[in-house]
């Protein structure tokens, strides 16, 4: 990888401290703090610059464009709030996928992604909450 620039460090700076895969443009806001005049653009070519150095992984969720996280981590999944479309890491793992491949196939890697809403975005638990009782004039 080319020499370490002080956008390059802002921006793995930002991925490590998330504690979750980040968005090309979470990236940007979080690396502004410490870099006030960072683009996108420099966001991108520095991911790109990242990945291909084996310092941060691409994670890819159906339908939807690539987050960031640091390439260091154990084998996880990911849960999508469909909320705030934030991505969050679930260090669980259901385990063997192979039962569920047809007869004769042969599981190589699974990717799993719960989809919901995040600790931020659902609505409080109901405590308490009593059920209205209809009383009829007696």
């Amino acid at each position: 990888m080319e020499r370490s620039t002080r956008q390059r460090s802002a921006i793995r700076a930002a991925i490590d401290a998330a504690q979750r895969p980040l968005s090309p443009q979470e990236v940007l806001a979080a690396s502004q703090a410490e870099v006030a005049g960072l683009g996108l653009a420099t966001v991108y070519r520095n991911l790109k610059l990242l990945v291909e150095a084996g310092e941060i992984a691409q994670v890819t969720l159906p339908g939807d464009s690539a987050r960031y996280e640091p390439a260091r981590q154990a084998h996880h999944h990911h849960f999508q709030c469909t909320r705030c479309q934030r991505v969050f890491d679930v260090h669980h793992c259901p385990g063997d996928m192979a039962q569920l491949a047809p007869a004769g196939f042969l599981v190589e890697r699974h990717e799993l992604t719960l989809y919901g809403c995040c600790q931020d975005c659902a609505p409080p638990p109901a405590r308490g909450r009593r059920v209205p009782v209809a009383v009829r004039p007696g």
